[in-house]
């Protein structure tokens, strides 16, 4: 069975709705996944926008949250997690809003897409202390399992 990632907030492609947004409660959605292969040591988490400032003129990837080294046991994230309430070992990145912890969407302009990725990973990543979603990335590099992905949109209003 490949990795797969779902929310019961919003379906692939769908909207995100407010509540989840910097126009509501500013809370993570709920996020679920199945398929982990035996071997994963670890699964990283890490939901951007690549249509930052514009989705018409993008010129960057805006990183919303960053999650690693979370069990490869975990199945779910509950909606509006808590950092003192993610699995034991799971360490957190930075994200582009200068802090760790999931930030929601909240385009300037236009309709954005956000990107939840999954990533299945044969080793735990050591050494990394409040990274940013780049130096993740680095380290996860050649070890790569097999990846999730989830995709929502959201336009303020």
């Amino acid at each position: 069975m490949p990795l797969t990632l779902l929310s019961s907030a919003f379906s692939d492609g769908g909207g995100i709705p407010a509540q989840f947004t910097c126009q509501g409660a500013d809370i993570s959605p709920q996020l679920q996944w199945d398929g982990v292969p035996d071997n994963t040591r670890s699964l990283v988490l890490i939901v951007d926008d690549p249509d930052a400032p514009d989705p018409m003129a993008p010129k960057m990837v805006w990183v919303h949250w960053v999650l690693f080294n979370l069990p490869p046991e975990t199945r779910e994230l509950p909606e509006a997690v808590n950092p003192t309430d993610l699995p034991h070992g799971t360490g957190e990145g930075i994200n582009d809003w200068n802090r760790t912890g999931y930030g929601g969407p909240c385009p300037p302009i236009g309709r954005h897409r956000y990107f939840h990725k999954l990533y299945a990973l044969d080793t735990v990543l050591e050494g990394l202390r409040q990274p940013r979603k780049r130096e993740v990335e680095e380290a996860m590099t050649g070890h790569i399992i097999e990846e999730a992905i989830l995709m929502g949109t959201y336009i303020k209003t």
